[in-house]
C-alpha cells in the first residue's frame, strides 16, 4: 500500500488469536473502522498475515497511519496465542510503532457485556437505573479443560470498559463458584452487590443452572454465549496508549499462559527430580 500520510498516526492495529476466533481490528480514536471475525478453525498461524493486509486494504490504512499495535495476550489456546503476540511484536518492531498487551479475557467481557446490552436495551436501561445494587458483574468464561476454566471478574455499569476486581487466572469453576457466592456476600455487606451477574464467553459447557447454583438468590445469574470480536481489543488498546505509557516493552511482552505448559511442568518436574538426588 502507498497511500501517503503526513498526518499524525491515529489509527491502531489489533490481534488476538487465543480463542477459536481469529479477531483483527483497525479503529481510529474509538471508532471501529474494518473488522474481521474468522471463526470455526484454529489454523491461526496460516491465516492471520492474510487477514491483516486484507483489514488493513479494506479501511485504507498503512503503516504511516498507524499509533501502534494492541495484541491480546491470552489467557487461551498456547499455540493460537503465541501466533498473534508473535505478529504483533515483528509488526510493530518493523513499523517503529508501540506494541500493547491486552487481557483477552478483559476484551471478552467488555465484548460479551456490550452484546447484551445491545440485545436487552430497556433491560440494561432499567438496571442502570435501579437504586441500591452496585454495577453489573462480568465473568468471561474460556474452557481450560478438566473442570477448569480461564476467568477473570469485572465491573460494568454502562458503555465504558468494565473495571478489574479479580485477575486473570485459570480456575476450577466449581471452586470459582463458591468464591463468587462468598464475594457477593461481601459486596453485599458494602453496599456494592450487583443486580446483575453475566457469564460470558464459552458458557455453554460450564454456565448451566447446577454449575452456577451456589450464586442462585444472591443476585440475577445470566450465561451468554459470546465468541470474541477484534474490536475490543483495539479499543482497550487505545484506552492504553492514551494514558501516555508508551506500550510495553517489545522484547520482554510474553503471553499470559496463567499456568505452565505441559512440556514445560514436565521439565520443571524432571529438574526437580534431578536435583533431589543429588
Amino acid at each position: 500500500m502507498m497511500n501517503e500520510n503526513k498526518g499524525p498516526r491515529k489509527r491502531l492495529l489489533a490481534l488476538d488469536t487465543s480463542t477459536a476466533v481469529l479477531g483483527v481490528a483497525i479503529t481510529e480514536e474509538g471508532r471501529l473502522l474494518h473488522e474481521i471475525n474468522a471463526s470455526g478453525e484454529r489454523n491461526h498461524s496460516v491465516h492471520l498475515l492474510p487477514i491483516i493486509e486484507q483489514a488493513l486494504q479494506a479501511s485504507g490504512t498503512d503503516a504511516s497511519m498507524l499509533n501502534g499495535v494492541a495484541v491480546g495476550l491470552g489467557p487461551g489456546s498456547y499455540t493460537g496465542t503465541r501466533i498473534a503476540v508473535t505478529a504483533a511484536k515483528t509488526l510493530a518492531w518493523a513499523w517503529k510503532v508501540p506494541v500493547v498487551g491486552i487481557s483477552s479475557l478483559h476484551a471478552l467481557a467488555w465484548g460479551g457485556y456490550a452484546a447484551i446490552q445491545e440485545k436487552r436495551a430497556a433491560a440494561a436501561e432499567q438496571a442502570a437505573h435501579t437504586d441500591g445494587f452496585g454495577p453489573d458483574w462480568i465473568i468471561p468464561l474460556l474452557d481450560a479443560r478438566r473442570g477448569q476454566v480461564y476467568t477473570g471478574l469485572f465491573a460494568s455499569g454502562g458503555a465504558l470498559a468494565p473495571q478489574r476486581i479479580e485477575p486473570d487466572a485459570i480456575r476450577l469453576m466449581a471452586d470459582w463458584v463458591l468464591f463468587l457466592a462468598d464475594r457477593l456476600k461481601q459486596a453485599e455487606a458494602e453496599g456494592s452487590r450487583p443486580r446483575t451477574v453475566w457469564f460470558v464467553g464459552e458458557t455453554a459447557l460450564h454456565g448451566s443452572g447446577d454449575s452456577l447454583r451456589p450464586l442462585l438468590g444472591a443476585a440475577e445469574v445470566h450465561a451468554e454465549p459470546y465468541e470474541l470480536e477484534g474490536r475490543w481489543a483495539a479499543l482497550l488498546g487505545e484506552e492504553r496508549l492514551l494514558t501516555g505509557s508508551g506500550g510495553d516493552d517489545i522484547h520482554g511482552l510474553i503471553p499470559n499462559y496463567t499456568q505452565l505448559t505441559e512440556a514445560e511442568a514436565n521439565l520443571r518436574r524432571s529438574s526437580e527430580g534431578s536435583a533431589s538426588k543429588v
